[in-house]
């Protein structure tokens, strides 16, 4: 049985990074809620491994009503509170804060674009950039894309938004297409 191949940075002993690689990572979405959720963990993620926030993702859908950004929005200090007492997520008090912030921010683009897919889209005029991906140097922490979506988004008041944050975030939710050359998610559809 041949082993289809894979980016390089894909652990294989872990089978729930595997499938994360193989389902999730460089798909396109434009659903708004899966993009408040991958907005949200890429700034939980801030200076620790993305598989360390990966684990944790189910934890995080139950403390952020499903990243539902109405709900996330209303949130008061007290649930602050109770999220910092959350062994099941990052109990980082400016990441919550960050959170809950940028679903009130995320909110007020919805409102302005009739979505937030319609707004980040526009950051790569709608359809994903084809990266060439042949080895560990060519992967990229931002683009002159990112750059511009992140000064964009710290303008509009959010936090966690640097540009290497946005960058995997437009990775992650197929805004960028950044599998290896030879990886057999790199055509899929």
């Amino acid at each position: 049985m041949n082993t289809p191949h894979r980016c390089h940075w894909v652990d294989l002993t872990k089978p729930d990074y595997v499938a994360y690689h193989d389902t999730e990572w460089g798909v396109p979405v434009y659903d708004d809620n899966r993009l408040f959720e991958f907005l949200t963990l890429e700034a939980a993620q801030a200076g620790l491994s993305w598989y360390t926030v990966l684990k944790k993702r189910d934890n995080y859908r139950a403390a952020f009503a499903n990243f539902d950004p109405v709900k996330v929005a209303a949130f008061d200090e007290q649930k602050a509170a109770e999220l910092m007492q959350n062994p099941g997520i990052i109990r980082n008090r400016l990441k919550i804060a960050a959170a809950i912030n940028n679903a009130a921010r995320f909110l007020e683009i919805q409102a302005e674009f009739g979505s937030f897919s319609n707004y980040q889209w526009r950051f790569v005029n709608g359809s994903p950039q084809q990266n060439s991906i042949a080895g560990p140097a060519d992967y990229r922490a931002t683009s002159p894309e990112s750059d511009a979506m992140s000064k964009d988004l710290k303008k509009r008041g959010f936090k966690f938004v640097g540009s290497t944050i946005i960058y995997a975030h437009m990775q992650a939710c197929g805004m960028v297409n950044d599998h290896h050359n030879n990886c057999f998610c790199k055509h899929k559809k």
